[in-house]
């Protein structure tokens, strides 16, 4: 998932797909752990779509905090 992509959801979508993409992740550690992982870029992949989550999602907060939210106007 990209950036842009990520941009797009709002809050709510964020907090499902970031619920979706750690249970994701906790799967992918289990296969590597029982050596069933065959795309080894998928764990990298993973968590950098939660970073990407987390950034977008604190992005927002400052901008909520700092009071230049354009729909609170």
């Amino acid at each position: 998932m990209h950036i842009t992509e990520v941009r797009e959801l709002d809050n709510v979508e964020l907090y499902r797909e970031l619920s979706q993409q750690e249970r994701a992740l906790m799967n992918l550690r289990f296969q590597k752990t029982t050596r069933q992982l065959t795309n080894t870029n998928a764990l990298r992949d993973t968590r950098r779509t939660i970073a990407r989550i987390h950034t977008v999602l604190k992005e927002r907060q400052i901008v909520r905090d700092l009071g230049l939210d354009e729909s609170s106007s």
